[in-house]
């Protein structure tokens, strides 16, 4: 049974992750929406890590909230004036965003639901083991049949490529 403790740390947890992601999208400042989607990545490694998944919550920090949001930064400061004011939206806009927004909420309710009751038709599997680090290296870094090491370098590529676009689209100006 699970101790009240770590149930009050989860709903902080998620708390966290929707008021930094509700931030996040309705701040008119880029650099400080680049800060909350720091924040809400953070606090999704720190799910994980309430989890057990160290290895999934670092990669989190490293990757998502180390990579992604430091490239975000760069693209950020090459392209604009970080202090500027984005302009706001007009009604037309607004309606097909809260339009979008109420869609996206009830695919993924529906999702929850439906995977939640399927879950309940499951026969019990007993505990599984969970993979080490070497399980984990080895197939990150292998070529053969379940490896990702090709996915792995697509990614490095579209990365690089990412970069010098924001550098041409910066020496543009």
């Amino acid at each position: 049974m699970e101790s009240v403790e770590s149930i009050i740390v989860y709903v902080v947890i998620a708390l966290s992750i929707m008021i930094f992601s509700v931030l996040a999208v309705t701040t008119r400042k880029i650099l400080r929406s680049a800060t909350f989607l720091l924040f809400s990545l953070f606090a999704t490694a720190a799910v994980y890590f309430l989890l057990g998944y160290q290895f999934l919550g670092g990669v989190q920090i490293a990757v998502y909230a180390g990579g992604i949001v430091v490239l975000f930064v760069f693209s950020i400061l090459l392209t604009s004036h970080p202090g500027d004011n984005s302009s706001k939206l007009e009604s037309k806009s607004k309606a097909a965003g809260l339009t979008g927004a109420i869609a996206t909420f009830i695919v993924c309710a529906w999702s929850l639901i439906s995977r939640c009751s399927v879950i309940k038709d499951l026969p019990d599997m007993g505990v599984t083991q969970l993979p080490d680090m070497q399980q984990i290296g080895s197939h990150l870094m292998s070529s053969g049949d379940k490896g990702y090491l090709l996915p792995f370098e697509a990614i490095s590529v579209l990365l690089l490529a990412c970069i010098i676009g924001g550098i041409v689209v910066a020496r543009k100006k």
